[in-house]
């Protein structure tokens, strides 16, 4: 199966991102200089079939794992629909449902021209609604510039529905021709999540320490809270930085680096996991209300 893309490029020709309209909008491909600084995992049709995260994907309408097979929010008691685990929505190794709809099904209106990127994702197919009952639209705003790209994503909750802000982004940063053997990371965040046995919050708060550290074979997939403000996330090999500056909507972060691979994902999240549950941290709009939330990808040479 093959997707269409829309690119962009910043107005001196720095930067360049490409986007897949039929695959939630994912950014495949970001460019600077002429080096990829997105790990592309399996691909763009293992991540719009299967949920394989790449790139940079939108986590929608819930970011992470949720603690079981549905959530109780805004009124509605859900029950995702049965046997539908990897069709309709990824699952984790424990079989816990990940990262929202399977993002094939979540196809965006989009535009491109020079360097910005105008997308819109109607929500109110009856498939849609049986994941997440809440009839709403979702618009992306993308710029890209001579250091990097913003992304600022909008739920607009114009319908006569109430809906639950629970999505982030999972960006896949590289840094080109390097190992993460030598990789400085920074955190801009005070508190680390503590997690049950399935990586699912369970409430507590510990301080963060350290939050400057080589990464080397270090293995990282925790929870972040406390973040700094404005709160920035940093890799840096000595020669090249990548930034993730969190601006507006993003109290909650998750930063994944699993060894054995030269990637880092400095997660924005509106909400921490399975907040569709807990409640933690998890903003409803009222009808007639929007939520918007934007951060930026920065190289610093």
């Amino acid at each position: 199966m093959s997707f269409s893309t829309l690119s962009i490029t910043s107005p001196g020709g720095e930067t360049v991102a490409e986007f897949v309209p039929g695959a939630n909008l994912l950014c495949c491909s970001l460019r600077h200089g002429g080096a990829e600084l997105l790990d592309r995992g399996r691909g763009v049709e293992a991540y719009a079939e299967r949920g394989k995260t790449m790139g940079i994907p939108l986590l929608y309408p819930w970011a992470n794992r949720l603690s079981r097979h549905g959530y109780a929010a805004a009124g509605h008691t859900v029950e995702l629909p049965a046997g539908e685990p990897g069709a309709r929505y990824p699952v984790d190794p424990n079989g816990l449902p990940i990262h929202g709809a399977i993002p094939g099904r979540l196809t965006w209106e989009a535009a491109a021209a020079g360097d910005r990127l105008t997308g819109q994702l109607t929500w109110g197919t009856d498939e849609l609604l049986e994941l997440f009952p809440f009839r709403h639209r979702v618009s992306l705003h993308a710029v890209a510039d001579a250091r990097g790209l913003s992304l600022t994503t909008t739920v607009h909750a114009d319908q006569d529905d109430p809906v639950p802000v629970a999505f982030g982004y999972h960006p896949y940063l590289r840094l080109p021709e390097s190992s993460r053997a030598g990789w400085q990371v920074d955190l801009g965040a005070e508190q680390q999540l503590v997690l049950d046995d399935q990586m699912i919050p369970t409430g507590e708060r510990v301080p963060l320490a350290p939050r400057d550290f080589l990464l080397a074979e270090r293995s990282l997939d925790d929870g972040l809270a406390g973040l700094s403000t404005p709160a920035q996330f940093l890799v840096s090999d000595g020669e090249r930085s990548l930034s993730v500056s969190f601006e507006a909507g993003y109290d909650w972060a998750q930063v994944y680096a699993p060894p054995g691979h030269d990637f880092i994902c400095f997660e924005p999240m509106t909400a921490p996991a399975d907040a569709l549950n807990s409640g933690t941290g998890l903003s409803v709009l009222a009808p007639g209300e929007a939520y918007a939330a934007s951060f930026t990808i920065a190289v610093t040479p």
